[in-house]
């Protein structure tokens, strides 16, 4: 597959996020661009400039495990960059597939009903079924809960966190760090398309999302790359307000290419409380709120 383009931009864009104080290089002559020369990478990686101008320009393909090491090393990669560029060498030669076998999209995933018997047993905190397009997919009682608004306003028949975020306003009030729930989920997204870089629904949702959002647009030229992992999210629910949770992501063996995550207040907490109120709300018939309103 021919993803010279994305190795092209992926390798400027982490160049550029490098000074020559960051790698232990002094620092000469005046800059036509920020970041890193191709001279000074390719120094770092012990390739000649050359080779490594060849790499930014046709793509890794036949590009060896060694000098993608080397790479990752003078470029200061982190474990999901680093895993990103491993994927982009991987879709240049065509193994990906083989290597990284992904459930299919042509149809639409339903839910076993065993994976929603594991998803109700988890009680205390939602938890949620994701793909790498950021769809929703499968939640407990409390995960449907929590991301009602994102139910509430969409009009597709499987919710989507990152059109949520950045073409319906309400996404500002649901997620008060609004900037960084941005950057994750454009970050993932850019993740999945490194794995999957044939998956066309993600290409149409890209490309929808880039004409219909500048923030969106500006954050995926910037080609940053994520993994899930655990952590720390605040958000405002409205009915039971701010609720900040705790998580923990992994990936579903079962299903290649799902991510389970599972939400955990602190004990004893305000958000703990709030999701007992939430749970509340959530098993109490519509026509008894009505009544108590």
């Amino acid at each position: 597959m021919d993803n010279s383009e994305e190795v092209r931009e992926f390798l400027v864009s982490r160049r550029a996020k490098l000074a020559p104080h960051d790698v232990g290089l002094p620092s000469s002559g005046r800059r036509r661009v920020p970041g890193l020369r191709r001279s000074e990478v390719a120094a770092l990686a012990g390739v000649s400039v050359e080779y490594y101008s060849r790499i930014e320009r046709t793509g890794l393909s036949g590009v060896s495990p060694s000098v993608l090491q080397a790479l990752a090393r003078a470029l200061r990669l982190d474990d999901a960059e680093r895993a990103h560029l491993l994927l982009l060498a991987e879709g240049a030669d065509g193994t990906s597939t083989l290597l990284r076998p992904r459930r299919s999209t042509a149809r639409p995933w339903t839910p076993p009903p065993s994976l929603h018997w594991v998803l109700d047993a988890v009680t205390g905190g939602p938890a949620i079924v994701r793909n790498g397009r950021m769809d929703l997919l499968a939640t407990n009682l409390l995960g449907r809960a929590m991301h009602s608004p994102l139910y509430e306003r969409t009009r597709a028949e499987v919710p989507n966190f990152a059109r949520y975020t950045f073409l319906d306003d309400d996404s500002h009030r649901f997620y008060p760090d609004w900037a960084g729930a941005a950057d994750i989920s454009v970050a993932i997204l850019r993740t999945e398309a490194g794995r999957a870089p044939r998956d066309r629904q993600l290409q149409d949702l890209v490309g929808e999302l880039s004409t219909l959002s500048e923030e969106f647009r500006r954050r995926w030229s910037s080609h940053d790359v994520r993994l899930h992992g655990a952590g720390t999210k605040t958000f405002h629910h409205p009915v039971v307000g701010n609720l900040v949770l705790g998580y923990e992501s992994a990936d579903m063996l079962s299903e290649p290419g799902l991510t389970l995550t599972v939400y955990a207040a602190e004990p004893a907490s305000a958000t703990a409380e709030a999701l007992r109120l939430l749970a509340s709300w959530a098993t109490t018939p519509p026509a008894a709120v009505e009544q108590r309103c």
